[in-house]
């Protein structure tokens, strides 16, 4: 692993200094004796001239080891010092390249789960039973029951979603799925961004993703998905009216943010974002700030990658849309302690 090289770096930076140290406190002692051995020689006189000669050779062994000690000192610790650096680098490359592949994962999962329900509400707005359903109920009220239940099989086959709506082309709401949720038959949701979306989409095929919000009605939040219903389910048909499909976004991503492949000790230093195009944090795995927090998210310009912010390492990933679904600007985001 990188951080084995750096910390390899510090073992061998500290026993090289300790050792150098050693050598050199060594020389000074051994130098301390050659000039004790000296003067004790130069009192005995004549017959300590052969000791004083020693002692001499002894003190210039000492000053070469001293020097041996300096040279390796200013050799090494350089080498050392490049040897940190480069791990380091190493560690910071190699963490900030796998917390940004981990980003794209988050964000592809993303992708493809709402790539489906995208296929959702338009493989349903053009339901035959659906449709009828709501030819019937623009006709006679009372046959808006028909709709109603159709919706409930949907839903109950289809847990990620809170509910499904489906209004006439005025905007009044004529069936939902999720029953026992007063006020939603008969609301106006003629000025709800979904349903002009749904009836400005230009044929079957075409639908509208919504950004994720807090929806007071279903009292939890929401990825909503829209589209209109036409005449005959067809493609090119007439707009009757409007479907509009409400992910529960809440527990499905949360799911996506907590499933990171982290061990737990990266998990108690790292935070798993979704945010949205402005920064905006859409899901977070310590599910803080969503919806009110926001991430200036420092890219460059690149579709990944990773940049160090203080004692932080942030990854990240654009999304990069699945099939027919091009995504809305969101990014994965992994900021590691």
């Amino acid at each position: 692993m990188p951080e084995r090289v750096v910390s390899l770096a510090a073992e061998i930076s500290a026993v090289t200094a300790s050792k150098l140290g050693g050598i050199d406190r060594m020389a000074t002692s051994t130098k301390m004796l050659a000039l004790n051995a000296l003067i004790e020689a130069t009192h005995a006189g004549e017959k300590g001239r052969g000791f004083a000669v020693v002692a001499r050779e002894v003190g210039q062994v000492a000053e070469q080891a001293r020097a041996l000690a300096t040279a390796l000192t200013d050799e090494l610790e350089p080498r050392i010092e490049s040897l940190t650096a480069l791990g380091t680098e190493l560690v910071a490359q190699v963490r900030g390249q796998r917390l940004a592949d981990l980003a794209l994962n988050v964000i592809e999962l993303m992708d493809r789960n709402l790539y489906e329900r995208s296929c959702d509400v338009r493989w349903w707005a053009t339901d035959s039973s659906l449709v009828d359903a709501l030819v019937d109920a623009l006709a006679d009220p009372s046959a808006a029951a028909r709709a109603g239940e159709r919706l409930a099989v949907i839903l109950r086959n289809y847990t990620v979603y809170l509910d499904l709506w489906l209004a006439d082309a005025d905007g009044k709401v004529v069936a939902h799925a999720a029953h026992g949720r007063p006020g939603v038959v008969g609301a106006d949701v003629s000025h709800a961004p979904w349903f002009r979306a749904a009836m400005a989409t230009t044929d079957g095929d075409d639908y509208a993703a919504l950004d994720v919000e807090r929806h007071a009605a279903l009292g939890s939040t929401v990825a909503t998905y829209a589209t209109a219903v036409r005449a005959g389910g067809a493609t090119h048909g007439r707009a009757i009216g409007a479907l509009g499909v409400f992910f529960d976004w809440e527990r499905q991503a949360q799911g996506i943010v907590e499933g990171v492949r982290l061990s737990p000790e990266e998990w108690e230093r790292t935070r798993v974002l979704v945010v949205g195009r402005d920064g905006t944090v859409l899901a977070a795995s310590d599910r803080r700030g969503v919806l009110e927090e926001r991430i200036d998210l420092r890219t460059g310009g690149r579709a990944s990658g990773s940049y160090e912010e203080g004692a932080r390492t942030v990854g990240f990933a654009g999304t990069p849309g699945y099939e027919t679904y091009a995504g809305l600007g969101w990014s994965g985001v992994l900021v590691q302690g």
